[in-house]
């Protein structure tokens, strides 16, 4: 040794474990001021740990010890020694796909069967706070890109040169061994910290004179005592990543540790790393801020969804629908999840531009607040329709791409019917369109084929039922529904259901009696007292009286009965208000397809196939996403008609929308950050709004904020005795040119709709659909008018011509309506009580919503009622089937009228949805083609393979 280096004094040990000790208590502090401001903030790790090797226990026991301490929730994965790749794989990808876990670590060494570079390299980039994956050391070497994570270790030394403040700019570092976990991300950290460094290694060719030349050194060769005490620089900073046991027989384990480079460096050295309590302490410090930094990351990026707009270029004259929609490139499905915050698992694409969303997000997002939930409902509509779809989407364009808020929308998915008969299809319009439009009016994600499917089955059950019933004995009928597999009876688990709820106490067949066999096999349906009709998505009137059991081998089987539009089955309803899974599944199971002779229900249930209904209907109970012209998230979830069901999205959609838009937990939404879902209720407020209330929010507990009745110029002239609105014909001069007390006198029409929601304890807000015909003077005279019955806020959109932006006014009110309107006195309420009579629901929404003065029964609706009265069915709420042109009835009395009388020819019960259903006047369940229908202007391009002439 030099006599310089004895005369000096020893070098400042770095000493890692108190600098370990300090970042620790740093990280806890950080942590528990994080959860104060954001209740719900949970950082997560989750080690996963091939084998039982004693080494690799003890490392975790300390990774987990030390995530208790900082308030860092920890996971230990302990998988078999002989876990096979695939498997490994599956369970790496599970927690890769795991919102709730912010770090994942896979404990080195694995056994010799797995890949262990492709297992690292499996982590999700995001996750990998170890900093081995190749994305993050890669973009370490970029000056451009900054690496999710760094890598622990390295990490760890530069924060102990941090700590110690000693300078790195412009010296010369070099740094012994190349590791990528090491030695090469040690070396680029220094490179961008400004450091002039070498990078060396065992086969370096003069080490020690580089070793000499190093104002810092980092060695982490793994190799003992490799780096020669002599080699080191007068002053040099020393950081010795190795850990390499020596025989030391004074010792009583026989070892001591020591690092790479020889200790008596300390007497050449200014700064050097002891072995151990140098670098190793650091490494798991690092490890616990990189989980830190990427929960504090991902909860800042998941906490508010991402609002990025799709700029429209508007035309004039406005071209087609579909025009529009080609023309305007969508973001890719993925994109969007990734906008929404959904995790890789909780969506499924169909194709680049639309996705199935996974129930579980519901779960996962329990806790939040949820957004202002905005209902659009509409005047008594003409036959054109008056742009409820349009105001929805143009209203959810506004708020997300023009005031810059969450907003998401939820609509119904259309039937093919009318897109292919006359309405069309109900993606909107104009420029305030959901796209993929084409996609949306036809097949979409299937779900209205699974519900056809699901329907018919359960037709095919109960006439099957009724063959067989009707030509075995109830031996031979046990012996088929129960066989003997090896000498064992079988019995499904449906089968057991109705064995309790025979009120026969045995699981076990083969103990039943001859009169339980009876029982059980037989359902003695009343084929004269059928309720299930055969459904499919198109309109066909010749299918709304049929007869079936024509052919020779049904021996004399036949009976009359007829089709439905596949929208009014009553699994579709199910489907609109479910909450789960499970509660589908319920839901199928109550739903009546007949009376037996004795005149007892005959369920899905007793017929057994009510698991096989829920597996057809598996990916149909998830929300289809999609998102509109200007980028905005929608939900196409469900599609019940209104006038013949109950005309609303589903539950689960509103619910994972509101969700999703909605505070974390602890946190309120203020104004400028609140979220919004814009909901669509079918047709008129006397029907489809009335039933969202009393029917929807009644089974999902939401409440909404406000309600926007869409109005046009045209119909509240047709209202006010102008001539007829018919489809494919030229409107009359009365609504192409100004006529204000015809309009005024219409006016009634919307009056009623404005205090028929405020009744309910909700602001309306009018939002007048302009059309280009309609003059200044009588939009100003709809928003005099309607400001004085009591509207909010009475706004002209131009969202057709303009979308979004020409309902920033409508958005603007509907903000301010979220935000500032008084609370109604008595608050939200349903219009009735469930608990009342059938009689009193059915006369309170007549005579409260519809101005009826009387209700009339007829004789089959009395003798339901007694029916349904005596079955316990009356505690369910009324879901009318009403003709949506008139308050009444009778379709041509318009505007507003009074002391009328309601008819109920009829009353038939949905125990699936949960509701019963009065027949007011004739009611068609399945609609006809028109003289001319859309499908005339309907082709493809065989060239491009592009649709045309779809709206």
């Amino acid at each position: 040794m030099s006599d310089s280096a004895k005369n000096k004094a020893a070098a400042v040990l770095l000493d890692g474990k108190a600098i370990s000790e300090q970042v620790r208590n740093e990280l806890k502090d950080e942590v528990a001021a994080y959860k104060d401001m954001h209740p719900s903030f949970k950082p997560k790790l989750v080690a996963m740990q091939v084998g039982t090797r004693s080494d690799s226990s003890v490392y975790i026991r300390q990774k987990s010890k030390a995530c208790k301490e900082i308030g860092i929730e920890f996971e230990h994965v302990q998988l078999a020694e002989d876990i096979q790749q695939s498997d490994l794989d599956a369970q790496l990808d599970s927690i890769n796909n795991d919102p709730s876990v912010h770090g994942i670590l896979v404990q080195l060494p694995l056994s010799d069967h797995l890949n262990t570079k492709h297992v690292v390299h499996s982590i999700c980039p995001e996750k990998d706070v170890d900093g081995f994956h190749a994305e993050n050391i890669g973009n370490l070497s970029k000056r451009a890109t900054e690496p999710f994570f760094h890598s622990c270790t390295p990490m760890g030394c530069i924060e102990l040169l941090k700590r110690y403040s000693i300078p790195v700019a412009g010296k010369n570092a070099v740094v012994v061994g190349r590791s990528d976990i090491v030695g090469s991300p040690v070396a680029m950290m220094l490179t961008n910290l400004d450091a002039t460094v070498t990078l060396c290694h065992s086969r370096t060719q003069g080490l020690e004179d580089k070793v000499r030349m190093a104002d810092i050194l980092v060695v982490a060769m793994g190799r003992m005592e490799a780096v020669k005490a002599e080699w080191v620089k007068l002053g040099a900073v020393v950081i010795d990543v190795g850990m390499n046991a020596k025989d030391d027989a004074t010792k009583k384990a026989g070892y001591r540790w020591v690092g790479d480079v020889e200790s008596e460096a300390m007497q050449r050295a200014s700064y050097m790393t002891p072995v151990p309590g140098g670098v190793g302490p650091m490494t798991v410090a690092m490890l616990l801020r990189n989980v830190v930094i990427s929960a504090k990351r991902h909860f800042d990026a998941s906490s508010r969804v991402k609002i990025v707009p799709n700029a429209l270029v508007l035309q004039d004259p406005v071209p087609s629908d579909i025009a529009i929609a080609d023309a305007q490139k969508p973001k890719l499905i993925a994109q969007v999840a990734g906008e929404l915050n959904l995790a890789h698992a909780e969506f499924e694409p169909y194709g680049k531009h639309t996705a199935k969303v996974t129930l579980d997000v519901i779960d996962r997002l329990k806790d939040n607040s949820d957004g202002r939930y905005v209902v659009v409902t509409g005047i008594s509509p003409t036959p054109l329709g008056e742009g409820k779809s349009t105001v929805t989407i143009g209203l959810t364009q506004a708020l997300y791409a023009h005031l810059k808020k969450p907003a998401f929308a939820c609509v119904r998915q259309p039937s093919q019917g009318p897109t292919f008969g006359i309405k069309g299809g109900a993606a909107g319009g104009g420029y305030s369109q959901v796209t993929p439009m084409t996609s949306m009016n036809l097949h979409l994600t299937g779900d209205i084929h699974a519900i056809t499917a699901a329907n018919n089955l359960v037709a095919a059950a109960v006439d099957a039922r009724c063959f067989h019933e009707a030509t075995q004995t109830d031996m031979q009928l046990f012996n088929r529904l129960c066989p003997k597999k090896k000498g064992v009876r079988t019995i499904s688990d449906i089968m057991l259901r109705r064995i309790r709820k025979l009120g026969i106490d045995t699981t076990d067949p083969d103990a039943l009696t001859p009169d339980e066999i009876a029982r059980f096999v037989r359902l003695d349906i009343d084929r004269d007292a059928i309720m299930w009709r055969r459904v499919l998505d198109t309109n066909d009137r010749f299918l709304r009286e049929i007869t079936i059991g024509e052919a020779a081998t049904e021996r004399g089987m036949a009976r009359k009965t007829g089709f439905d539009i596949a929208v009014a089955s009553e699994i579709m309803a199910v489907l609109a208000l479910t909450t789960s899974l499970a509660d589908m599944r319920d839901r199928l199971g109550r739903m009546v397809v007949a009376l037996s002779k004795q005149g007892t229900p005959v369920t899905c249930d007793d017929i057994g196939v009510t698991g096989a209904l829920t597996v057809l209907m598996k990916d149909a109970i998830k929300p289809t996403l999609m998102q509109t012209l200007e980028g905005s998230p929608v939900f196409v979830h469900a599609g019940p008609f209104a006038n013949i069901a109950h005309g609303n999205s589903s539950i689960v959609a509103d619910r994972i929308a509101l969700k999703l838009v909605g505070a974390p937990p602890g946190e309120s939404a203020t104004p400028e950050s609140a979220g919004y879902v814009v909901t669509e209720a079918g047709f008129g407020a006397d029907i489809g709004f009335e039933k969202f209330v009393n029917i929807k929010c009644r089974a999902s507990g939401l409440v909404p904020d406000v309600a926007v009745i869409v109005a046009t110029v045209r119909a509240l002239k047709m209202h006010g005795g102008g001539p007829d609105v018919v489809p494919g014909k030229p409107l009359a001069d009365e609504y192409t040119q100004e006529n204000l007390a015809l309009l005024e006198k219409g006016f009634e029409n919307l009056r009623r709709h404005i205090e028929n929601v405020r009744k309910i304890g909700i602001p309306a807000i009018v939002a007048v659909n302009a059309f280009a015909t309609d003059t200044d003077a009588e939009l100003q005279l709809v928003r005099t008018l309607a400001c004085q019955a009591g509207a909010y806020d009475a706004v002209p959109t131009h969202l057709w011509a303009k979308g979004g932006a020409g309902a920033v006014d409508l958005a603007d009110a509907v903000v301010r309506c979220c935000n500032t309107a008084p609370a109604n006195e008595e608050g939200f309420r349903f219009l009735y009580d469930a608990a009342m009579s059938i009689k009193q629901k059915i006369e309170t929404i007549a005579k409260q919503f519809y101005r009826a003065s009387s209700v009339s029964f007829s004789d089959e609706a009395e003798r339901k009622i007694e029916q349904f009265t005596a079955s316990g069915w009356d505690k369910m709420p009324v879901c009318m089937a009403k003709t949506q042109y008139s308050f009444s009835a009778d379709p041509a009395l318009k505007g507003a009228p009074d002391g009328f009388d309601l008819p109920i020819r009829d009353i038939r019960a949905s125990l699936g949805a949960g509701f019963i259903y009065p027949l007011c006047g004739a009611m068609q369940t399945l609609p006809g083609l028109p003289t001319r229908p859309c499908f005339y202007d309907i082709d493809i391009d065989a060239e491009t393979g592009d649709i045309v002439g779809l709206f």
